[in-house]
């Protein structure tokens, strides 16, 4: 089993999302924080990412935002963090969350979230890390995405194996089960180009 005292998680920023999707970034952080696993995300105080983030800090967690300064002086940046990290770029920012995390999570997003997903399950694939990567399929938001993941290998695009990059879990309930179940990770992945 792999011991996760770090957890990056990436998600939506929108406010305009219904609220099973809020509801469910606020529990992940509540969960995560009461478990005592520090969250990682962008740093911004909007969205499910804002929601993950004050989840985390009620019940007591430590959160660490990374956000580019382009994002930060817009004001988006949450000011109740236990560290706010400011870089200079989204590559900067998404090396920076990845090197520091033991864990991801994804959870209901748009496209920055979709990004992330497929670079840290490509940077799996490489073997750049060998860290849990749990998609969260809260109320079948994900479900295209892995008819997509389906078609991508049916065509032979990808090999079989690259279903083992990812775990998919039907909600929120069920991700520190999977994180407590996860292998350790693999010695030798080259983590220092990651």
């Amino acid at each position: 089993m792999a011991k996760v005292t770090s957890l990056c998680v990436y998600c939506g920023s929108s406010n305009q999302v219904d609220q099973v999707y809020k509801d469910a970034a606020y529990e992940l952080g509540r969960l995560v924080g009461a478990r005592g696993i520090d969250l990682i995300y962008g740093g911004g105080r909007v969205g499910l990412m804002g929601l993950a983030a004050d989840g985390a800090l009620a019940a007591g967690g430590r959160v660490t935002g990374i956000i580019p300064r382009h994002l930060h002086d817009r004001e988006v940046a949450h000011s109740g963090l236990s560290e706010l990290v400011v870089v200079e770029t989204m590559h900067e920012r998404k090396q920076l969350m990845a090197a520091r995390a033991d864990a991801f999570i994804i959870l209901p997003g748009g496209f920055g979230t979709l990004d992330e997903a497929f670079e840290i399950m490509t940077w799996k694939q490489l073997r750049l890390h060998d860290k849990p990567v749990i998609l969260v399929d809260v109320a079948g938001y994900w479900a295209p995405l892995r008819t997509l993941i389906d078609e991508i290998i049916a065509t032979r695009f990808a090999g079989e194996g690259c279903r083992r990059l990812y775990q998919c879990v039907g909600g929120i309930d069920e991700v520190l089960a999977a994180l407590d179940a996860a292998p350790e990770p693999v010695v030798g992945v080259d983590t220092k180009v990651m």
